[in-house]
């Protein structure tokens, strides 16, 4: 796994988590208890902050960003991400399914 510091923030991971060895997690991103990042996720928060709650799943080659110094990224508890999507800039409540190649862009809101 790629784990990189920018701009003095580190990402900071809760207990119990998975994070496949090559995926990229960078910057302001907070993630909970018992998440699970796959193979080629990359989780950016280098313009600004990713809070991600317990349980969240991110699977394969999903890309979790946010919008400079505009809109953060929120993901609530017991979210799954599908493969290759593009989660920017919004806010994911809880219980939320995010289905394969889906692209959720800047201040939307998936409620639960």
């Amino acid at each position: 796994m790629i784990i990189k510091e920018l701009n003095g923030y580190k990402p900071q991971f809760g207990t119990d988590c998975f994070i496949a060895e090559n995926a990229v997690i960078i910057g302001e991103v907070s993630m909970g208890n018992q998440c699970s990042i796959w193979y080629n996720a990359v989780i950016r928060g280098d313009v600004h902050y990713i809070k991600m709650g317990n349980k969240v799943n991110v699977q394969d080659g999903a890309v979790i960003h946010a919008t400079y110094k505009k809109h953060p990224t929120n993901i609530g508890n017991n979210v799954s991400i599908g493969h290759n999507a593009l989660v920017h800039g919004c806010t994911l409540h809880d219980d939320v399914l995010v289905g394969m190649g889906a692209i959720i862009m800047d201040d939307c809101i998936v409620e639960s």
